[in-house]
């Protein structure tokens, strides 16, 4: 049996689906950051999902982006921990705006041009999840992930 120990101080993100725990450590620039530690667990059994993944981060609960996280998945579970015990669980919510986390994939807008301006979407319809280009009004869906 695996077993990875508890952390003093970060986060627990559950509930994710299985295989997306490696997009999420980039989309939250996990990678980026020095000096933390993080825990992923691929196809955890699940009585709820039947397989999940898990990513366990020690490091200020503040570097984590609940917008990013919101609009990839907004039913992942994220347990805050403090002194090696959970306090508190964030809830997710779809962002209104999300910036830089997709690209537009209409060639004739002007994110496709203008390569330093930001990729800005505004959720436009929560019901179907759905995202619209700021610049161009491109649509695209979260569940196309």
């Amino acid at each position: 049996m695996l077993n990875v120990g508890k952390i003093e101080e970060g986060f627990v993100l559950d509930h994710i689906k299985a295989g997306m725990s490696l997009r999420l450590y980039h989309d939250l620039k996990l990678d980026k950051l020095e000096d933390i530690t993080v825990a992923i667990i691929k196809n955890a059994r699940s009585n709820k999902m039947g397989k999940k993944d898990i990513l366990k981060v020690e490091c200020d609960i503040d570097m984590l982006n609940l917008d990013i996280l919101g609009f990839i998945d907004h039913n992942i579970t994220v347990n805050v921990i403090k002194d090696g015990e959970i306090v508190e669980k964030k809830p997710l919510r779809l962002p209104e705006r999300i910036t830089n986390v997709i690209k537009c994939k209409n060639p004739r807008c002007i994110t496709s041009i203008e390569q330093e301006l930001p990729h800005i979407f505004v959720l436009t319809d929560p019901e179907k999840e759905v995202y619209r280009c700021k610049y161009c009004e491109e649509q695209y869906t979260g569940r196309d992930l």
